[in-house]
């Protein structure tokens, strides 16, 4: 790549990141392009796609905070501490950050690193949700999938009251972790958890994925 063509690279990347995180992936490109001071048509030729600017950008950042969280969730001593914890940080990264909060929600299906992410993370959750229910803090009918469209729909919460009441859904997840312990449980579920197929199917479709 010439000299030139490197430095609007690194331009558009810078400005990609800072888009992506004020108001998520799906600001229009040609804002990104204006940003870095290149035109629409070299966004183009240097990434080809959204989703490669996306993975190109966002992938590693998201992966990095959404391990970190897992980590420290998995750390602590109280399983139950460990699981209210990453709710709670989730939920706060989410409304905190849309790019965050359109990475967990599985928003571009066809950028295949933020993909891989998006299993990773499930993977976290898994662990951190049977590590829950085996210390008998948590239900044992909830399942990782039912935390997935939690967060799928608290990503919509929180875009929702980011100007008008931005700490709303900090009331709302309490409701959640409250109606999830164990003695909250009253009989049976009506049907079954979703799948891991169904849940990602939701995700997209709650996010409006491309």
């Amino acid at each position: 790549m010439r000299a030139d063509a490197q430095r609007n690279a690194e331009k558009l990347r810078t400005a990609a990141a800072e888009l992506f995180q004020e108001r998520g992936l799906d600001v229009p490109l040609k804002e990104i392009a204006r940003r870095a001071g290149v035109s629409h048509g070299t966004l183009y030729n240097l990434f080809g796609t959204r989703e490669a600017l996306i993975d190109e950008v966002v992938t590693d950042l998201a992966s990095s905070r959404l391990d970190q969280v897992a980590e420290q969730a998995l750390a602590r001593e109280d399983a139950w501490d460990g699981f209210a914890f990453y709710v709670e940080t989730v939920c706060a990264l989410q409304s905190s950050d849309p790019a965050v909060a359109d990475v967990v929600s599985g928003r571009y299906p066809r950028a295949e690193r933020l993909m891989a992410v998006c299993d990773q993370a499930l993977g976290a959750t898994t662990r951190i949700v049977e590590r829950a229910r085996q210390a008998g803090a948590l239900r044992p009918d909830f399942t990782a999938e039912d935390l997935l469209l939690v967060f799928g729909t608290h990503a919509l919460l929180a875009r929702a009251t980011a100007e008008t009441a931005p700490d709303a859904w900090r009331r709302h997840i309490a409701f959640l972790l409250d109606g999830v312990r164990t003695e909250a449980a009253r009989g049976p579920l009506p049907v079954a958890p979703p799948t891991p197929t169904q849940a990602f199917g939701a995700l997209g479709g709650l996010a409006g994925a491309p």
